[in-house]
């Protein structure tokens, strides 16, 4: 079973500088693809304000995510749809068009996360959605929805120095690291993360990372 993500950038007509926020979130892709689980296609810019990648498998696909959220600069967000599913390819005269039950459930994730946005949970950034006749069962997709909106809520009340601070741990950076780059103390790094909650993501993206 294949995971295909969908992502879009929020408020992208809003922004003050539309290219700048797509060279960021491009140049954090690139340093997520480095750093966490490799993606089978990391996040490529498709059409307008959308992002399309592909995972070996859910855990992976949210290791990923989380990174990506982590890095991302105050200021510029993503929404992202997970779909599980078969996928496919059309062939057309430019190349492959991805496309597939994957890619559907991708996009109808998006949609109820947009929805969703507006009503009642304005912080949630992840929608996972599990195509007709996919493996994944319904039961596996509620966990990781409820896993995946209470880290949401976590990671979107986190300052950007924070974030910085967390993705650090993520990927196996010390403290005494952390507090160097940042030029503040290890107590000013333990204490940030403290009161953001930061323990409970960290070991949840270690379990994510490790084999099943």
């Amino acid at each position: 079973m294949s995971i295909a993500v969908t992502a879009d950038i929020i408020g992208s007509r809003e922004l003050p500088d539309r290219e700048g926020a797509q060279r960021r979130i491009d140049e954090v892709v690139a340093r997520v693809q480095a750093d966490g689980p490799p993606a089978e296609r990391p996040l490529t810019p498709t059409v307008g304000d959308e992002l399309q990648g592909v995972y070996p498998d859910l855990p992976s696909a949210l290791a990923a995510i989380l990174l990506i959220r982590l890095a991302l600069p105050d200021g510029v967000d993503l929404r992202f749809g997970v779909g599980a599913g078969t996928m496919g390819a059309v062939a057309s005269a430019s190349g492959d068009i991805a496309e597939g039950p994957a890619w559907w459930a991708a996009r109808d994730a998006i949609d109820t996360l947009h929805a969703k946005q507006v009503r009642s949970m304005p912080r949630v950034r992840t929608w996972i959605a599990a195509a007709d006749g996919a493996t994944a069962d319904a039961a596996s997709v509620a966990l990781a929805n409820a896993y995946a909106w209470t880290r949401d809520e976590l990671v979107s009340g986190m300052s950007e120095r924070t974030r910085r601070l967390v993705y650090g741990r993520c990927v196996g950076r010390t403290q005494a690291e952390l507090a160097e780059a940042e030029g503040i103390t290890q107590s000013a790094v333990s204490q940030a993360l403290t009161a953001a909650g930061a323990a409970a993501v960290v070991e949840g993206f270690r379990i994510l990372q490790r084999p099943t």
